[in-house]
């Protein structure tokens, strides 16, 4: 049984990824602090806009080492450190991942969803390896230090919408630097969508045009994260209409697709050009 080496767990760095410039800015502050000590970095926003992708272009930039834990999983305090066992009518104490990545020098954790756990509770043990002191003590494994240079990254979509979140623990929110990410500016996303799918400009900035759309209906707005639009994208680069793509993608009515459509079509040229803020590739 070959066992995972943290240390090799280096991610391979992803093309055209777009930030703002401020936000590049922010993440290369984050590398110098984390020369001095660890850093911890709460990444929020909508569901889609690449807030897991960020977290693996940071490991990737400097070649650091990267581990990901699912915290919808835990449902009890410790439940990251390991766990006991039974085995040949014995118990055991299994240890897991999380201590030896928090003592790989440099390396990145991803906490993912860290407002999505079973039981509250269960993130009690993150306040010590969050806090200045960075160590806490197990009985089972004695005492965990945190080693020089990693960064913990969390990240977490917050709202009605998502089932089996939490409003996160204001001690445990003002142990991070906040970062917030949004859906990218129109005409931003239509560059990716032609970046990565392959298609024209005229459909991505459809697919772009359709999506805001949307996003913005006062009355009923729908979720359509930047995954959302690639995917459709990628279905009109083999063949599928938009209509047919945003139909088989999202839960929304041809007649709603038909008439912004159709609206579209009268203004296709004048919409996805305004940009508040330079963004740059990451």
């Amino acid at each position: 049984m070959v066992e995972f080496d943290v240390r090799k767990s280096i991610p391979k760095h992803e093309e055209n990824f777009f930030l703002p410039e401020d936000k590049v800015t922010s993440l290369e502050r984050v590398k110098a602090l984390s020369e001095r000590h660890p850093v911890n970095i709460l990444v929020a926003g909508k569901q889609g806009c690449g807030k897991s992708t960020l977290v693996r272009q940071f490991a990737a930039k400097d070649k650091r080492p990267l581990a990901t834990f699912q915290i919808g999983i835990l449902s009890e305090p410790g439940q990251l450190f390991g766990e006991h066992r039974l085995k040949g009518g014995e118990t055991f104490y299994q240890k897991f991942l999380f201590p030896e990545a928090i003592q790989t020098p440099g390396c990145v954790i991803h906490l993912e969803e860290i407002n999505r756990p079973e039981h509250p509770k269960a993130l009690n043990m993150l306040f010590s390896v969050l806090s200045d002191d960075r160590q806490v003590w197990t009985d089972e494994l004695g005492l965990i230090k945190v080693a020089d240079g990693v960064v913990f990254f969390a990240t977490l979509n917050e709202g009605e919408e998502f089932i089996g979140t939490e409003m996160l623990d204001a001690a445990l929110r003002d142990r991070f630097y906040t970062m917030m990410l949004d859906y990218l500016p129109p005409d931003i996303e239509t560059r990716v969508l032609e970046l990565k799918t392959g298609i024209d400009n005229a459909s991505a900035l459809t697919i772009v045009n359709v999506a805001n759309q949307l996003r913005s209906n006062t009355q009923e707005p729908i979720t359509v994260s930047t995954r959302h639009t690639l995917m459709i994208a990628e279905m009109v680069a083999i063949g599928s209409s938009v209509g047919e793509a945003f139909t088989n993608s999202l839960q929304v009515s041809r007649d709603v697709l038909e008439s912004i459509l159709l609206s579209l079509h009268l203004e296709l040229g004048l919409r996805g050009k305004e940009q508040t803020r330079q963004y740059i590739a990451y």
